[in-house]
This record gives structure tokens, sequence and C-alpha cells, in this order.
């Protein structure tokens, strides 16, 4: 292995000690509680040399937020695999969104709450974001509907769930009722 490879491989093993650090922080006391001073502190590194991997939390959020996306993505997949018919398909999928939601609060709010300097909705949205939202249109693309654009359908779908994460993680929607909602969605939605 040649020097210039054995520094390439620590400095990505240091970014990826970086990003988990910084996730893990976030879940247990919230994204306030990360800051650059505490991360270094943490990996055991110093200042500069998180500053030399990052230019600050924004892009420590963005990280974060791209590494949830992969992980969304293949949950999303995963449980949709898992289903048989469209309606099954559709119901895993809405499931598989809320319980990663719910799991991952700090990735979620990495992802969707946040700046993390990432681009949505756009030709320069990185990969992985892009991969998060095909892996929701796979699912939600063949129920969209004759004349309904597929992209379109599983924008709104997407945004319904949001909410649902959103509302349900603040306490504004009882409990008990998570279940029904997500059948009603389903249902209204014309997933039949």
């Amino acid at each position: 292995m040649s020097v210039q490879e054995r520094k390439r491989r620590e400095r990505a093993n240091r970014e990826r000690l970086i990003v988990a650090t910084a996730r893990e922080l976030a879940e247990q006391q919230g994204w306030d509680a990360v800051t650059t001073r505490r991360l270094a502190e943490r990996i055991e590194y110093s200042q500069p040399v998180l500053y030399s991997h990052f230019r600050g939390k924004r892009e420590i959020i963005g990280a974060v937020a791209l590494e949830g996306a992969t992980e969304m993505a293949t949950a999303l997949r995963a449980a949709a695999s898992e289903a048989d018919g469209r309606r099954a398909r559709v119901a895993a999928l809405a499931h598989a969104y809320l319980e990663f939601a719910e799991r991952n609060p700090a990735v979620y709010d990495a992802l969707f709450q946040l700046d993390g300097g990432l681009a949505f909705a756009r030709e320069d949205t990185p990969e992985p974001l892009k991969d998060a939202f095909a892996a929701l249109l796979e699912t939600l693309g063949e129920v969209a509907g004759e004349g309904v654009h597929p992209a379109l359908f599983t924008e709104l779908f997407w945004s319904a769930l949001h909410g649902l994460a959103t509302l349900t993680r603040a306490g504004r929607l009882l409990p008990e009722g998570a279940g029904e909602r997500l059948d009603l969605l389903v249902d209204r939605l014309g997933v039949l």
C-alpha cells in the first residue's frame, strides 16, 4: 500500500468517525449538542483536524443526511419488496418510512428539517437524496393512477408521510390512531 493510499484511507476513516460521532451525539442529546468542540473532544482529534474534513456543523449535518438517505432508501425498498400486492407494498413502504423517522429522529431532522447545505429537487441534488426519492417512486409510481404524473403523486404521498411523522413526533396526534391514519392515507389516495 502506498503512502498516499494509506493517507486516503485514514482520512476516510476519520471522516466516518466524525459523522458517526455527530450522529450518535445528535440522537442522544439533539443537534444543539453537536458542536465542533464537542466532536473534537469525543473523537480525540483537534478542531483543525475536524475542520480539514468539514467546514462546520452545516456540512456535518449534510453528511449525516446523505448517510441517512442511503439507509432510508434501503429500508423502503426492503419493506416494499417483502409485501405482496400493490396496496400491501404501499402500506409496507409507508410503515417503513414512519418507522425510520421514529427510530432515527436526528437523522430525519438532518434530512428534512435542518440546513445541511444540500440541494433538493434540483439537478445538482446529491445521488443519495435522489435515490431515497426513487425508492418511494418505485412503489408509489405504480399506483399513481391514470393521467397522474407518478413523481407528483409520490411527492404528495411523501408530504403526507412527512406530516404524519412530524406531527406524531411533536405529540400533536394521538398515538392510538396511528394505524387507522395510515390505512386511511393508503386507501384514500387511491391505492386499492
